[in-house]
């Protein structure tokens, strides 16, 4: 999720979505323009690489000065401790920024290679965005049940916190000491927005104050089986060939930081929250944040790379509904169903042929054929792709501890020292929310030929530098996962006419999100009338519709990025197609959206006109 910058959330995410390698710029030429084009004058050379070396050792500053994103990256230099969210870092992060823009300002673009003018052209935006920004660094609801320090903590201990020696295990104990603290920051923050009058929605506090009373259930805390971060610590010690008595201390001395540090840390939040609950209202819409259109305005630009105005956004929104609705009926009378398409969505919903079991075995199947679509896929990558990810993907359902709260499916990135595989999560808490015909685009999306490629082949790029390798445009991210849903039905699969329909189920509720989102955010509509619009216009269970306007409400603009994205990808294979005729091929055409990196759509479009410029010539 670098639906990031200066805001919690793009802050959070931006620690997500970046790495951090020691790979040098190569100077070889005679690259096609799909790759980064390298350097070939000996001026340029030197003006380039001068360029890339302060665009890699501002993002290395950046890293050394969190020590949660280098946790994500593999280094473990500050391992012992969390980011800090106080205000004073908040505004020394500003001023480094400030700092980091005059010095990228300096560099003469003149003398630089096309592919180094259009790094120093996204990093100069980049820096200009987080500073402009910084104004709207309140505008966010740091808990909520999306996200925020709350569930991070242990899901970060867990998910990323090894431990392979007793010094390691030593820092995991000293980051559960530090959890105190940065529970404490995180009330400060929420203080802070109580007073300019940004307080979540009251559907929000059930969730969060549920989720964060469940950290501290189990041992140490009672008499029950062991709290999930005591359980994690313990397996991990119990792994280490070290003596019993080294292993006991340790477990006793994260036993100590559980009950002396982190729990008086979650018992404060939840006292507060508790509080705070009694002052919120179903008031949903960035409409009702001070100068809240403005702000809804820069989130709708900043994630979409757009200036699609919100009404734009809602009429193309409505315009997709529609013209996807359309494909669907085909595909009714296709199976012989007898009735209207809502009366099919209700039999899409309902039937119980489209569901596995609430069960071990259920669940366990759906793990296990979501693996077999995967693997078949990647058997047919060579018809597609030119570049193929190097990391292992792996399919995993998502933790008890947050599987109430969590999406229904997301990717988390491999470690880029490949010490960690990328992971395709599927949340079976409810199945009746993972219905078998939607489990082949889920797959697609969030697996191969979707995200996993899309990041992984990201990390292993060589020749641009690190910002570009590991930053992030929600647009191009979520569009390209989206537009993996439809690559795979050009090779033949979705034979299955309930998959294909699947598949147009997915793409319909990416289109109702730009009604939705934007229903919400600028037309004042109500939680409900949301999740009325949903479950009116898809097959989605109301639990998904329940979720998905929920995520709308806490993260404005975040989830009008997929349609917008994926609709800009066709328009420009489309472009290409009609450009290049017979000299087309589609692998070059996923190697010049791929291998430059994330970029927004605009620059995205200039990749491919001059793609196409270099096959004409």
């Amino acid at each position: 999720m670098t639906f990031k910058k200066s805001l919690l959330v793009m802050a959070v995410a931006t620690a997500l979505l970046s790495a951090c390698s020691e790979e040098k710029v190569s100077s070889s030429s005679n690259e096609q323009s799909s790759a980064p084009t390298k350097i070939t004058g000996v001026e340029n050379t030197s003006a380039s690489e001068q360029a890339n070396a302060l665009f890699d050792t501002i993002f290395k500053e950046g890293v050394n000065r969190d020590p949660i994103r280098q946790t994500y990256l593999g280094i473990k230099k500050d391992y012992d401790k969390w980011y800090d969210f106080s205000e004073e870092n908040a505004a020394n992060e500003l001023a480094i920024a400030k700092e980091n823009l005059l010095r990228v300002q300096a560099i003469d673009a003149s003398k630089l290679d096309i592919q180094t003018k259009i790094s120093l052209n996204l990093f100069i935006q980049n820096l200009e965005n987080q500073i402009a920004d910084y104004k709207w660094r309140f505008h966010t609801y740091p808990v909520n049940q999306m996200y925020g320090t709350h569930s991070q903590i242990p899901a970060f201990l867990i998910n990323q916190h090894s431990i392979s020696n007793v010094k390691e295990a030593q820092d995991y104990i000293a980051r559960v000491h530090g959890a105190q603290k940065l529970l404490e920051q995180l009330v400060e923050q929420l203080k802070l927005r109580e007073a300019k009058g940004i307080i979540a929605p009251k559907f929000v506090f059930p969730h969060v104050i549920r989720d964060s009373k469940n950290i501290l259930v189990g041992a140490p805390f009672d008499n029950t089986p062991d709290s999930t971060i005591y359980a994690d610590f313990t397996r991990k010690i119990n792994k280490l060939t070290i003596t019993e008595d080294e292993k006991n201390t340790l477990i006793a001395d994260v036993k100590v930081a559980l009950i002396d540090n982190l729990k008086p840390g979650y018992e404060q939040l939840i006292t507060y929250l508790t509080a705070l609950e009694k002052k919120a209202d179903t008031r949903d819409g960035a409409w009702k944040f001070p100068d809240g259109e403005a702000f809804y305005n820069n989130a709708l630009k900043r994630t979409t790379t757009t200036d699609l105005t919100s009404e734009q956004i809602h009429t193309l929104g409505l315009s997709e509904v529609s013209r996807i609705q359309n494909e669907m009926r085909v595909i009714m009378k296709q199976v012989s169903f007898d009735g209207s398409l809502n009366e099919f969505f209700d039999f899409m919903r309902n039937d119980n042929q489209f569901y596995y079991p609430a069960n071990d075995d259920g669940k366990q199947r759906y793990l296990s054929e979501a693996v077999a679509l995967i693997d078949d896929m990647e058997n047919r990558l060579d018809s597609l792709f030119l570049t193929k990810p190097k990391a292992a993907l792996k399919v995993k359902a998502v933790e008890g501890f947050r599987e109430k709260s969590a999406g229904k499916a997301f990717y988390e990135r491999p470690a880029p020292d490949g010490s960690r595989p990328g992971i395709y999560y599927a949340n079976l808490y409810d199945m009746e929310a993972m219905p078998t015909y939607q489990m082949a685009a889920l797959a697609y999306h969030e697996g191969i030929p979707g995200h996993h490629m899309q990041l992984a082949i990201k990390q292993e790029l060589t020749g641009i530098p690190m910002f570009r390798k590991f930053g992030g445009y929600t647009a191009h991210t979520e569009g390209w996962g989206l537009y993996s849903e439809m690559i795979p039905k050009e090779i033949g699969l979705y034979q299955d006419p309930y998959s294909d329909f699947g598949r147009l189920a997915m793409e319909l509720w990416r289109a109702c999100r730009l009604v939705v989102d934007t229903g919400i955010h600028t037309k004042q509509w109500t939680r409900e009338q949301g999740i009325a619009y949903y479950t009116e216009n898809t097959p989605n269970a109301v639990s998904d519709a329940v979720k998905m306007v929920e995520r709308h409400v806490v993260m404005p603009s975040q989830a009008t990025a997929y349609k917008i994205g994926m609709n800009k990808i066709i328009e420009l294979r489309e472009h290409a197609k009609v450009q290049l005729g017979d000299k087309f091929d589609i692998r070059e055409f996923h190697d010049v959206v791929l291998k430059n990196g994330p970029v927004p759509l605009n620059v995205l479009a200039n990749l491919v006109n001059d793609y196409i410029k270099t096959k004409q010539a």
